[in-house]
């Protein structure tokens, strides 16, 4: 197994006085989709926003490359290579299409480099060029999904973190979206996805993990984790422990 780009160790984290993530350990490895799955409450957007820095662990190590990224700011993460999708829509309504994207390169400076990165951007994706000049508050809620991915792709990350990107999406949107992180994925990007349509997911992800009260319980392949007959229990609001051992 390659080296991996991302690894959590022991990360204890939370807001306030409580702890939501309890002694984290996995690695994300490079080139894939690692997903992140979970009964609600049990630290997925945490364990996301730590990567990121936007909660700082109390305890633990995130190392990316080898570095370790407790401690940095959001920005120094960014420059790092490291992007986020929030769960919420985080396009300016008023601004087009094509500038809300284009905010995507703010770190870079080169005006050349930034128009050869849209460039590429609208060939990828092609919602960029037919509605260039349109108000990003005029598109719908899977419409503006897409142009978040192509606007985090302007900085050309080699982390990609998605949280519940299909949140509110229809079917066919939906279809549009898998098929999206598939082409990010391809173009070399490592993908750190949460996603509540687990089932899609898993079978996606190169990896999967489970998380439950703010631990890791299961990892493996996506198929491995997708098939595991305990992984039922975590869905029906159980845990991990009634699947192993139920009440007669």
């Amino acid at each position: 197994m390659s080296e991996a780009l991302v690894t959590f160790k022991g990360v204890v984290a939370g807001y306030g006085g409580g702890d939501v993530l309890k002694g984290v350990d996995f690695a994300v490895q490079p080139g894939g989709v690692t997903c992140i799955v979970g009964p609600n409450g049990s630290g997925k957007s945490t364990l996301l926003k730590t990567a990121s820095g936007l909660v700082r662990p109390r305890l633990g190590e995130i190392l990316f490359k080898g570095q370790n990224l407790v401690g940095m700011t959001p920005r120094d993460i960014l420059k790092l290579g490291i992007v986020q999708v929030p769960q919420n829509h985080s396009l300016f309504r008023e601004m087009t299409v094509e500038q809300n994207v284009e905010l995507g390169a703010f770190l870079e400076r080169d005006r050349r480099v930034v128009a050869e990165r849209l460039a590429r951007i609208r060939e990828m994706f092609p919602i960029v060029a037919d509605r260039a000049q349109d108000k990003a508050g005029s598109l719908s809620g899977g419409q503006q999904r897409l142009v978040e991915f192509a606007r985090c792709l302007m900085l050309e990350p080699e982390l990609v973190i998605l949280d519940e990107p299909s949140m509110g999406l229809d079917p066919k949107t939906l279809k549009v979206m898998f098929g999206t992180i598939r082409m990010m994925r391809d173009a070399g990007r490592t993908i750190l996805l949460v996603e509540q349509n687990a089932r899609q997911a898993l079978k996606m992800a190169e990896r999967g993990v489970v998380l439950e009260n703010g631990q890791v319980r299961l990892t493996g392949s996506g198929l491995e984790v997708l098939h595991n007959p305990e992984i039922g229990a975590l869905y029906l609001g159980g845990s991990l422990e009634e699947a192993r051992h139920p009440q007669s």
